[in-house]
C-alpha cells in the first residue's frame, strides 16, 4: 500500500539541508576577521530539490548541495573581507525557521500516517 512516503524523505533533506547550511554560516562567521575571505551561503532548498537531491545522496561525505558567493551588501571591509555578521545572523535565524518547518512536516506526516492505519498513538 505504502511503497514510497515522498514527504518523509522530503522533509529529512529539508532538514538536512538546513543544517549543512547552518554549518556554512558558521564557517562565515568564524571567518569574520580573516582577510580576504569571501562569504558563502547554500543554494536554496527549492533549487536543490528540482536539481533532484534526493536523501540517498545526502549519504555522501561531499555535500550534495551547491556552496555559492554571497554577493556582498555594500563595500566590503578594508581588508577584502566580505563577511556581514548582522547578514550572517539573519541567514542563520532563517535556516533555523526552516529547520523547524521540516521538522513539523515530519511530524505531521507520521500522525497523518498512524491516523490512517488506525492509530492514533
Amino acid at each position: 500500500m505504502f511503497k514510497e512516503i515522498n514527504i518523509l524523505q522530503t522533509a529529512t533533506a529539508m532538514a538536512r539541508h538546513a543544517a549543512e547550511r547552518h554549518s556554512v554560516i558558521a564557517e562565515n562567521i568564524a571567518n569574520a576577521d580573516t582577510p580576504g575571505y569571501k562569504a558563502k551561503d547554500l543554494e536554496s532548498f527549492g533549487e536543490a530539490f528540482s536539481r533532484g537531491v534526493t536523501l540517498a545522496s545526502t549519504g555522501e561525505k561531499q555535500s550534495p548541495f551547491r556552496t555559492e558567493t554571497i554577493a556582498a551588501k555594500g563595500a566590503a571591509s578594508p581588508n577584502g573581507n566580505t563577511v556581514s555578521i548582522e547578514d550572517q545572523m539573519w541567514r542563520s535565524a532563517g535556516a533555523s525557521r526552516d529547520h523547524d518547518t521540516a521538522l513539523t512536516i515530519y511530524s505531521k506526516a507520521l500522525t497523518m500516517l498512524r491516523s490512517s492505519l488506525g492509530g492514533n498513538r
